[in-house]
């Protein structure tokens, strides 16, 4: 039986993650995402990813200094970056820029588990600079060089905006992250395992997840969410009359439905709690707009909201650019790619579907010259 998408397909084990669709449950390595989000920061769940145990005091602290430490990126980056035309898209620079600093890698092929670890915490730690840079480049101002005594999301705020973020704030992104981090497997981890499984270098197969993450059937709904809600509430209308009038025109509404949820996504719940907090300090109002949405899909479509619906709102209200929404989202989950990415290289066997053929058999060849106009 042919099943399109790969639909209910299993392909491999592993224990990096856990979903329960029915139930609208998400594990990491068996911690509830739930007590994740409101206990752990970024850090910790990257460590908890990338090495299976959630760590010590002892061990965040150093592992937070280790990275730190790297967010640096090379003058050749930085090079590389200014000479990229305005146009390219956010998420484009963001792979050109992986690849690249792959390039400079001596170690590119090295494909050992301490090795691999290394090279996660490269990539982890860099995505941020990147995405700061190339936004304050292509908006000719100023660059805002890392600092080693903020956290992962606070510096990354500080870098893009050139001030130190609120608490609420840094809170906020940092939650994002963690409900970003990792999500069994979805498009852009399979493609970062596809490649992997080729024995591929570690930049290879994030820059194949990066391109995969960009399509609006994958991380870039959040950006479609964003401009819609702006659309709403710019337009005057009640949400649910400009619902109903996209929906009877046909068109498909962004940040609702999910390929595994058949409930509410639970990262949804954990970000609408941060979205009203933020909606209340920056008063957006979005919030409000967003929840009526939220209700009018659930009571006329049975559609519930998923990561990206809610994601939209409190990036707004962190000021985040609506094209740095999926670059975000991309240093949220390189967390879980890494993490793969490694898993992938310790038992690997080379991912090779099957597919049907529909087409013609047997056909016979016809010299060029003999064929008919």
């Amino acid at each position: 039986m042919v099943k399109r998408g790969m639909r209910d397909v299993v392909v491999l084990e592993s224990d990096i993650s856990r979903i329960d669709g029915k139930k609208g449950e998400l594990e990491y390595r068996g911690y509830s995402i739930h007590d994740l989000a409101e206990n752990s920061s970024y850090e910790e769940i990257a460590f908890l990813l990338l090495r299976g145990h959630l760590p010590t005091q002892e061990e965040l602290e150093e592992f937070e200094r280790d990275l730190a430490r790297r967010r640096n990126i090379a003058p050749e980056v930085i090079g590389l970056l200014s000479s990229l035309p305005d146009i390219t898209h956010p998420m484009v620079v963001l792979r050109t820029a992986i690849s690249y600093t792959g390039s400079m890698d001596e170690k590119l092929h090295v494909i050992e588990p301490e090795e691999n670890l290394e090279k996660s915490k490269e990539i982890l730690a860099m995505i941020p600079t990147i995405i700061a840079y190339a936004y304050r480049m292509r908006h000719g101002k100023q660059l805002v060089h890392p600092r080693e005594d903020l956290g992962h999301a606070a510096n990354f705020l500080y870098m893009l905006k050139g001030e130190e973020p609120t608490a609420l704030e840094e809170k906020a992104l940092d939650t994002d992250l963690i409900l970003h981090a990792e999500h069994t497997l979805n498009a852009s981890t399979f493609a970062s395992r596809m490649a992997a499984s080729t024995k591929s270098d570690m930049y290879a197969g994030i820059v194949s997840a990066t391109g995969t993450l960009m399509g609006p059937l994958h991380g870039g709904a959040s950006q479609a969410v964003i401009e819609m809600l702006k659309e709403i509430k710019e337009s005057g209308e009640k949400p649910e009359e400009w619902i109903r009038r996209k929906l009877e025109a046909g068109e498909l509404i962004p940040g609702f439905g999910h390929r595994v949820y058949e409930t509410m996504d639970p990262r949804a719940k954990e970000l609408k709690k941060l979205a009203w907090r933020l909606d209340k300090e920056s008063e957006s109002n979005l919030c409000s707009i967003s929840e009526r949405v939220e209700e009018f899909m659930i009571e006329e479509k049975g559609l519930y909201p998923n990561v990206d619906f809610y994601t939209a709102t409190v990036y707004e209200d962190l000021g985040i650019p609506d094209d740095l929404f999926i670059p975000i989202f991309a240093m949220g989950r390189v967390a879980g790619w890494t993490a793969h990415l490694m898993d992938q290289y310790a038992e690997n066997v080379l991912i090779r579907p099957k597919q049907d053929y529909v087409g013609e058999k047997e056909r016979e060849y016809v010299l060029i010259e003999e064929r008919e106009a």
